[in-house]
């Protein structure tokens, strides 16, 4: 499909939907989501134009099916997965990609340290026809063998070839400052994210300024060329409710804003990334605060997970915070598995993160009254009422587990078909009982009067 689209297009000087967008295209791309998003055309290339959505969509994944990120859309679902140093393998990992489309992820970011980087990053955008999304400082890190070896010249190296392989955004931790560092110490959990802590070794052995602030400009040059979006990384993302909501995080909002515009100015997607362990009751003002220093630029949040001690559970933890961000004006939430703050997850922890957040996100799309989001919960209400069991299956957010949970039971075909579960049997349903009773006609219950 995106073969031909391209083809017509190779000649591009900057070949970026919002490029399109502001000089009044609708492109093959902006069309499909729009379609898919059941709005009109014009209004989705006006929003990607001003940067309120983005299409993330590289020039060389032509096998990717397009698809919208931002506030007047469904909420999107992104999925890691990635190799370790402990854990890596091809196979591992394009089993987890293809787990992650199954269940419905809408992006999937690969964040492997360890193994033949390239080889598993190549086999996935073969494999996928969603967004890949990458952190390229755990690659560069990989290559150089440690962060004191880090060059601007390496790390713009790393970047376009990932560009070239189709990689269709970038997480950049581009906005945490050397000034900030005081504000750290101020922490209970200091710097949680993985490629904060790596720019702040890097700053505090160098004593310069993050690389990636420093090179910023040429980042964005690579990005224009392959059409990668920027997905503005948040170094200082509170790792605890202790800290959420702090000058630390908050100071790097405001830079996160000025790269966006920054990265508008040169023609290049950009989403925001957001907390992170947020209490409950502060969700929605730190939605609403992102909108406004960064000019409603879509907010691409993890979780957030609204308590520390949900070990085991996070998925659950993060669904719940990540039900409110959504409502509150998130654009795509980042899922958390299981296995959360304890280990690497596996094929089933990505299933089980992903429909959590597939959950929360639906929750937030029929309540905003997203088009197209609550025709399928009144689709599975007649279904139930008529005992239409394999469409019940089939509207489910995870039609495998549906079935499963119903045939641990009553596993033969016959029950298909049957007017009751093993919950209730057949004679204290009340569905039944209820359509039994709607049989009547108005005349009866007027003479029972």
């Amino acid at each position: 499909m995106r073969s031909q689209w391209l083809k017509n297009r190779k000649n591009d000087k900057t070949p970026t939907q919002m490029y399109y967008a502001k000089n009044g295209i609708i492109t093959e791309e902006m069309r499909y989501v729009a379609k898919i998003e059941q709005m009109d055309a014009e209004i989705l290339r006006s929003e990607v134009a001003r940067g309120k959505t983005i299409i993330p969509a590289n020039i060389n994944h032509t096998n990717l099916v397009p698809m919208g990120i931002g506030r007047s859309l469904k909420c999107k679902i992104n999925s890691n997965i990635g190799s370790s140093s402990v854990s890596s393998g091809v196979e591992e990992e394009v089993e987890k990609l293809k787990i992650s489309i199954k269940y419905g992820a809408d992006t999937v970011m690969d964040l492997s340290t360890g193994g033949d980087l390239n080889e598993i990053r190549t086999q996935i955008i073969k494999n996928s026809t969603v967004p890949i999304g990458t952190v390229p400082i755990y690659q560069i890190i990989h290559d150089v063998g440690s962060i004191e070896n880090l060059t601007i010249s390496q790390m713009l190296k790393t970047i376009e070839n990932q560009a070239i392989q189709g990689v269709s955004y970038f997480t950049i931790h581009a906005g945490f400052l050397l000034e900030f560092m005081p504000l750290v110490a101020k922490r209970k959990m200091g710097i949680v994210s993985r490629g904060g802590s790596l720019m702040a070794t890097w700053m505090m052995k160098n004593h310069k300024e993050n690389p990636f602030f420093t090179a910023f400009d040429e980042i964005l040059e690579i990005c224009a060329k392959y059409d990668v979006s920027l997905s503005l990384g948040d170094s200082l993302r509170p790792g605890c409710i202790y800290d959420a909501s702090d000058a630390a995080q908050i100071s790097e909002l405001k830079i996160l804003g000025d790269l966006a515009r920054r990265a508008w100015a040169k023609n290049v997607q950009v989403m925001i990334e957001g907390p992170g362990h947020v209490p409950f009751n502060e969700i929605a003002s730190n939605m609403q605060l992102e909108r406004v220093l960064c000019d409603d630029a879509p907010f691409y949040v993890l979780g957030p997970l609204p308590t520390d001690i949900g070990a085991g559970y996070d998925h659950i933890t993060s669904a719940i915070g990540g039900t409110m961000a959504a409502f509150s004006g998130a654009s795509m939430l980042c899922y958390v598995t299981p296995k959360e703050h304890l280990g690497l997850p596996n094929a089933k922890d990505v299933r089980e993160g992903i429909v959590a957040h597939k959950i929360a996100a639906h929750i937030a799309d029929v309540a905003l009254g997203k088009k197209g989001a609550i025709e399928r919960d009144h689709a599975m209400s007649d279904a139930r009422y008529n005992f239409d069991w394999n469409k019940q299956f089939e509207l489910s957010l995870d039609p495998d587990r549906a079935k499963e949970y119903h045939d641990e039971t009553l596993p033969q075909e016959v029950f298909k078909e049957a007017e009751f579960c093993s919950m209730c049997g057949p004679k204290f349903c009340a569905y039944k009982i209820s359509r039994e009773i709607s049989k009547n006609s108005c005349e009866f219950y007027k003479e029972c009067k």
